[in-house]
């Protein structure tokens, strides 16, 4: 599961920096806590599916494609890791 939040906080803070968006102005927009996003960019809490869906929504993001994405970004990290051995 760690390995997951912390692909989810990658994600999440990459797609919060191209929308040119403080965690202050997120946590707004979200109506969730500055801390708690900052939690989530740094992996260390398991984000929940109406936290998804608050965030999506005040990034403009599919849910369903940012979830898509995260599959691919780990699933990309976990084929280099095969090809490393």
């Amino acid at each position: 599961m760690a390995l997951l939040n912390k692909h989810f906080g990658q994600l999440l803070r990459e797609t919060r920096q191209s929308a040119k968006l403080t965690q202050e102005d997120l946590a707004y927009a979200s109506g969730l806590h500055r801390t708690y996003i900052s939690l989530l960019e740094r992996g260390l809490r398991n984000p929940t599916l109406e936290s998804l869906f608050a965030l999506c929504l005040a990034l403009k993001e599919n849910p369903g494609d940012f979830v898509m994405r995260l599959y691919r970004n780990i699933e990309v990290q976990s084929n280099n890791k095969m090809e490393e051995r």
